[in-house]
């Protein structure tokens, strides 16, 4: 039975909210640079979304967009995808002759999206331009004046223009005052440096809370006390507790049976995602990533059967805090009371905690060559990640969203 790596990275709106997911599959006989047969590729994306995961599983409500080959728009037999969930992405190698034309016009034809991935305009590409839906554009491959040409060129027409490989606020800055429609990249994740700063009021109250609530000696009841000053906290938290995704016997009525009941780390996890949830002025969907991250990090531990997945839980949901905070990992970590261990394998990746980080990012970002998980399989990497995104989705729908 052969085994694959799955992926996705969010591609977002103007409101910094998540309009789809790019899913980035690759069979793991391959890394990224290796894919050799891109059709067999395209083909495992396509069988084991639709019929292996299920798109539910990894999308859930949002939009997939996926990479097609040259043989996938020229052959004429049907692609059966549901046309309301998909974006179908033409690659920026495969040349607009007069067979790939006729293949995307079929597929538009058909109800289909087309999405033209990498983008650099050339005269050949002006047919594809009139039938795509979204454009795709590099913002890497191009100088600024070469994007504003692209973005005054392609306006002409009534598509929509996203921005690739957008990694930093400036950027993201730049292409949102061009009026781009979307953007994709890492640069929720690669904050600015910012040294010798006060944090935001918002984010020093947060990270002050965070830091009582990671404190290795705080009891039941001062967590309890701590989770009462704040009614939402408290209303979520029970809600949550009796929601159909803990399937409790009995109807929990107060924070203190549920420290009793579930345990001190449940609840100081689930306020520590409250608090992380309360900053402004963030997306939601970095929240999401630093769950996912976390209880990755933990099952890839159980996997393993480590002593103490919980640590790896910690370990997953800090490693978003220099992107929620707008500040260096090493400022934040002199106001969080943090074992030694997590703290390395935050700031340097050191470690079994940081190794297993290292390799939750390499997954996340599609870079299969970097993901080196000691004796786990590909398939358990993958079930991991799985069940990662299942638990965050259930999770925000009734602790963290209102």
């Amino acid at each position: 039975m052969s085994e694959i790596f799955v992926g996705r990275q969010p591609i977002y709106d103007r409101k910094q909210g998540v309009y789809a997911y790019e899913l980035l599959f690759r069979s793991a006989q391959h890394n990224a640079a290796n894919i050799t047969d891109g059709d067999k590729a395209t083909s495992d994306v396509i069988v084991n979304t639709f019929m292996e995961i299920g798109l539910d599983n990894i999308v859930g409500d949002r939009l997939a967009f996926i990479n097609l080959t040259r043989t996938f728009f020229v052959d004429e037999t049907t692609i059966s995808l549901p046309r309301d969930r998909v974006v179908l992405e033409l690659l920026e190698d495969i040349e607009a002759d007069e067979e790939v034309v006729a293949g995307v016009t079929r597929l538009t034809q058909q109800g289909y999206s087309i999405a033209l991935d990498d983008f650099i305009y050339h005269e050949s590409l002006q047919p594809l331009v009139e039938l795509a839906d979204i454009i795709k554009i590099d913002i890497m491959a191009l100088e600024q004046d070469e994007i504003r040409e692209h973005v005054t060129q392609l306006r002409k027409h009534p598509l929509r223009l996203l921005a690739e490989k957008v990694e930093t606020r400036e950027e993201f800055d730049f292409c949102m005052a061009l009026g781009f429609d979307y953007f994709q990249g890492y640069f929720f994740a690669q904050p600015k440096i910012i040294r010798g700063q006060r944090l935001p009021n918002n984010r020093l109250a947060i990270l002050k809370l965070m830091s009582r609530i990671q404190d290795p000696d705080i009891g039941p009841d001062e967590l309890e006390d701590l989770i009462a000053q704040d009614v939402a906290f408290s209303f979520k938290i029970l809600r949550y507790v009796n929601s159909a995704a803990i399937a409790l016997p009995r109807k929990i009525e107060s924070i203190q049976q549920a420290v009793v009941i579930l345990g001190l780390k449940t609840i100081r996890t689930w306020t520590t995602l409250l608090a992380m949830s309360q900053i402004d002025d963030k997306p939601a969907e970095l929240i999401v990533i630093a769950m996912i991250r976390a209880k990755m990090a933990e099952n890839m531990a159980r996997a393993r059967k480590e002593a103490d997945p919980d640590a790896y839980f910690t370990v997953g949901l800090f490693s978003a805090l220099d992107a929620l905070m707008d500040n260096s990992m090493e400022e934040i970590l002199t106001q969080l009371p943090l074992a030694d261990h997590i703290s390395e394998a935050l700031l340097h990746h050191r470690g079994k905690h940081g190794k297993t980080l290292g390799c939750v990012l390499a997954y996340e970002r599609g870079e299969w060559e970097n993901i080196h998980c000691e004796s786990l399989s590909a398939a358990e990497i993958r079930d991991a990640y799985l069940s990662a995104v299942r638990w965050a989705n259930e999770v925000c729908q009734t602790l963290i969203k209102d």
